[in-house]
């Protein structure tokens, strides 16, 4: 495994889209804040052996389900250490690692010292070599594989840690709320990637830990796809520079926040996820970064003012908390501005970002939406919802959505959205939208 030169750290850029003018007594502003970080790991070939302070850059935790599910087919646990194998391979130099085995208990399968391994050419093969104890028997409990990804990954100093991990089953040997507190529990201490394999998982047990944990989430329909999977998460891992990263919003004082969500590359509200920052600040988790770009969408409830009255609705800047209290401000801002004016064209045209995200989010909503009133053997309301999703997916070009939504309904017009919902639908192809629903086409500005 070659070692890489050592990437600078991105530096990050703020960029705000909207229509400040508000017609006389407007109260609520709309912004897209673009955040971009550039120059750092992904673009100069990976993460580097050191963080920029001298810690060790990583360390990361493969979980793998060895539940007795994973042995149907037989091939699934070969796929499974197949896909492990790639992502240790996949490991640069120096980044601290440990494969575990999840069933409705955890088990250290590699350096299983009750530590990490540091990966260099000797521990990948080792590791590589461990894998051959990966089998299947038992149920799943993926609580308590979280917990020890997060005691593995906290025994070490570094800077960003994360965890990927595999399952194809339910959650069935601990309750909702064992994983509900394990997640909360994990919060913020690293991020995970989660995948689910074959058509056996439940879609919200997965997407629910990637939301948590500020991972992606994604279906392998087929366990032969594992391998190349699991090498373009580690690969992307590998990409990250700067852990726990926080979009700090100030708003001045009469002004209501009323929301904040990331809308691209997919949908998720962090509205709830605020930390009080001081007077009328709060700060809203992003996770890691790398060389990358994503949009958020701030909603700011203003006091009603006079025409031609201007105001600050908000200020966004990055920061990265520290454990004492204080913040490391990464030098990027952005102004969200409202102009009162009576001017009727001026306030009435709505920003090309926010129409573009406002019907992304409506997208994802309406997927959601559609896929339960089908289970549920509501057709008609079913047939509504995924016609709506048909026409803002093309209205919208996310032409990687209107795909999968052609797997579940027939597309008469989608300009119009009218659709007839298919008789018969493939398993997969229906986990996969749902999985899938969230992610977003990047609007052109």
């Amino acid at each position: 495994m070659a070692n890489f030169a050592k990437p600078s750290v991105p530096r990050f850029s703020v960029d705000v889209y909207q229509n400040e003018y508000l017609p006389e007594g407007g109260r609520e502003v709309n912004a897209i804040v673009t955040v971009t970080a550039t120059g750092g790991g992904t673009l100069g070939g990976g993460l580097s052996p050191a963080a920029p302070d001298g810690r060790p850059s990583a360390a990361v935790a493969i979980m793998v389900d060895c539940s007795g599910s994973m042995e149907y087919p037989p091939t699934k646990m070969r796929n499974a250490r197949d896909a492990t194998a790639a992502a240790v391979d996949t490991l640069r130099d120096g980044t601290h690692f440990a494969v575990i085995a999840g069933t409705h208990v955890a088990t250290e399968v590699y350096p299983g010292d009750g530590g990490l391994a540091v990966a260099s050419p000797t521990t990948r093969h080792r590791a590589k070599q461990a894998l051959r104890r990966l089998a299947s028997g038992g149920g799943t409990a993926i609580g308590t594989w979280l917990r020890l990804a997060d005691r593995l990954l906290s025994s070490a100093d570094v800077a960003l840690r994360h965890g990927i991990l595999l399952t194809d089953g339910r959650n069935e040997h601990e309750s909702p709320e064992d994983l509900r507190a394990a997640l909360d529990a994990c919060a913020g201490r690293f991020t995970c990637d989660a995948r689910g394999v074959g058509t056996d998982w439940e879609v919200k047990e997965v997407t629910g830990i990637a939301s948590a944990l500020l991972g992606t989430a994604d279906i392998v329909a087929d366990p032969a796809g594992l391998a190349a999977d699991f090498r373009q998460m580690m690969e992307t891992a590998m990409g990250k520079e700067v852990a726990d990263v926080a979009l700090r919003v100030w708003t001045p004082v009469g002004t209501t926040l009323r929301y904040v969500k990331q809308v691209a590359p997919a949908v998720e509200d962090l509205t709830a996820r605020r930390t009080e920052a001081g007077p009328r600040a709060g700060d809203y988790p992003t996770g890691s970064w790398g060389d990358e770009s994503r949009d958020y969408h701030l909603c700011v409830e203003v006091p009603p003012a006079g025409l031609g009255r201007e105001m600050l609705a908000a200020r966004v800047s990055l920061v990265v908390p520290q454990p004492d209290g204080s913040a490391q401000n990464l030098g990027a801002q952005g102004l969200v501005r409202a102009v009162w004016t009576d001017d009727m064209t001026a306030s009435t045209a709505i920003s090309p970002q926010v129409a573009h995200y406002t019907g992304q989010a409506e997208l994802a909503q309406v997927i959601k939406q559609g896929l339960d009133l089908r289970k549920m053997g509501d057709f008609d309301g079913a047939t509504a919802k995924l016609g709506r999703a048909v026409q803002l997916a093309s209205a919208s070009g996310n032409a990687d959505t209107a795909k999968l939504l052609s797997k579940v309904v027939d597309v008469v017009d989608a300009a119009t959205g009218t659709v007839r919902l298919k008789t018969r639908v493939a398993q997969a192809d229906e986990m996969t939208l749902e999985t899938r629903s969230t992610k977003t086409v990047r609007v052109k500005k």
